[in-house]
């Protein structure tokens, strides 16, 4: 369907009513007028106000059918393709990351998080026990634990991470974490993958590593030959020794 000739037509209308509607010589040059649907048109105006670089006016016109009488239904300004618009709207929960939170701060999870599970509905991994049922009963223990999605999310991030096989200082690593003297064994349903650095002297003392991950602080770590200390030959001049001579 063609656009409405008389509403396509009706810039001075338009024009005036956006005028009235703005900030004084904020309304720029007409730019086309837009076929919303049937006896619908919008004109739209180039928008001048400082900061809104690619906005535009639309003024939305109308008629009635058999009339020629033509009616202003708004007044918007709206961002065109290279407009400058704020970026979506985050949630705070979606906005925080690791690291964030500072003392005093609560970050308490969803309802609905899949990574926890009532500790009555999953074990802890080998250690359950035959009085796991009374210890329910009278309100012992955790009443969340992590459940098996939450278990997978955690190994991947940590295996991912800067305490995984894939970190700069596990690629030139002489040995691995599952070999070295340093690493404490976890309990758990974990405990087949990941142990607890205790290396004062590595950087990930007291972090959780991947067996596979690795630096150069491993408990069997040697220095190569020709890194150890060498021999010095003998200085040119001795100004060291001493010289016997006879007195007479």
């Amino acid at each position: 369907m063609p656009i409405d000739e008389q509403l396509a037509a009706a810039v001075d209308v338009a024009r005036a009513a956006v005028d009235e509607a703005a900030d004084a010589g904020t309304v720029g040059d007409h730019v086309r007028a837009v076929e919303d649907g049937e006896r619908l048109v919008s004109h739209q105006f180039l928008c001048t106000k400082p900061g809104y670089q690619g906005w535009y006016w639309s003024v939305s016109v109308s008629r009635a059918p058999d009339s020629d009488r033509v009616t202003i239904n708004d007044v918007v300004l709206l961002p065109g393709d290279d407009a400058i618009i704020a970026p979506p709207w985050t949630p705070y929960k979606e906005r925080i990351r690791p690291g964030d939170l500072s003392p005093g701060d609560v970050l308490p999870p969803d309802e609905d998080d899949i990574r926890l599970v009532p500790s009555w509905s999953a074990g802890d991994g080998e250690e359950q026990t035959p009085d796991r049922f009374f210890a329910r009963e009278v309100g012992l223990g955790r009443e969340w634990v992590l459940s098996i999605e939450g278990r997978e999310l955690a190994a991947d991030r940590w295996q991912e991470g800067e305490q995984g096989p894939d970190a700069a200082i596990a690629q030139q690593a002489s040995g691995v974490c599952h070999s070295c003297g340093f690493m404490v064994s976890l309990a758990g349903p974990l405990s087949d993958r990941f142990g607890v650095c205790a290396n004062g002297m590595a950087n990930d003392d007291g972090k959780v590593v991947s067996f596979d991950h690795g630096c150069g602080a491993h408990s069997g770590a040697r220095l190569s030959r020709s890194a150890s200390a060498q021999a010095l030959p003998p200085p040119v001049f001795d100004t060291v020794g001493v010289d016997e001579v006879d007195s007479f």
